[in-house]
């Protein structure tokens, strides 16, 4: 790690490309965390099966602040998408189903690609899904509390990340932070929420207030973390 290392942003959901706050465009301080003059930005789509009115959605953001050489990182990872990710100055991960992305990434080597990247200086951005993938752990859509479920994922973001489930309560994460008998931490972002996490174990929510969930003497703890620098050691 170097001191190029960027935030990583973790959104519930895809409001926050298009947010403005104080009538500027929020993704506009994620395009100010970019060092270079002419950005290019990668969006890997594999959760989402490279969905493509998905990744009409990401050009247009992107055209918003300015970003115009952008480019779908295929699930098949070809030679010459491994060549722009391994360039890339900004890389989104997308929402859809968690692990079937992230079989992906293991499978073509893509995972490497973005460690890489990311210890380079490259800023990080998950929506959904790929906000759960720069977290600790992973699960299936149709988790049923059970740990032989989940699964390790890039652990930049030493949390458990669970998007837009405030209506159910947030019943994964409660379970899977059972589950792990107080060894990990929880963070619940709500929709049209965010977060930004920083090395020095910052935790900026953005728009929204975000939970965090935690074991203590056996039962869970809660807190509201409010869109205020905050932080969590």
């Amino acid at each position: 790690m170097t001191a190029s290392i960027k935030p990583i942003y973790l959104f519930a959901d895809s409001q926050l490309l298009f947010w403005k706050a104080d009538g500027s465009l929020f993704l506009a301080s994620v395009r100010s965390q970019v060092e270079a003059i002419s950005p290019t930005a990668a969006y890997i789509g594999a959760s989402n099966c490279d969905n493509p009115d998905f990744y009409s959605i990401f050009t247009s953001a992107m055209e918003g602040v300015g970003i115009q050489n952008c480019r779908l990182i295929r699930a098949g990872f070809p030679a010459d998408d491994k060549k722009f990710l391994d360039r890339a100055d900004l890389i989104l991960l997308a929402g859809g189903d968690i692990k079937r992305g992230w079989e992906v990434f293991e499978r073509v080597g893509m995972k490497q690609s973005i460690l890489q990247r990311y210890s380079e200086g490259a800023v990080l951005l998950g929506i959904s899904a790929g906000a759960v993938q720069l977290g600790l752990l992973g699960w299936s859509g149709d988790f049923a509390a059970s740990s032989d479920e989940l699964f390790e994922t890039f652990k930049l973001v030493p949390f458990v990340i669970a998007v837009h489930e405030e209506k159910d309560g947030w019943k994964n994460l409660r379970q899977i932070l059972h589950l792990k008998n107080g060894a990990a931490k929880g963070l619940g972002i709500p929709a049209g929420g965010g977060l930004m996490y920083h090395q020095d174990q910052t935790i900026e929510p953005i728009r929204m207030p975000v939970l965090l969930v935690s074991m203590e003497n056996g039962k869970v703890a809660e807190n509201l973390l409010l869109p205020a620098a905050t932080k969590v050691g």
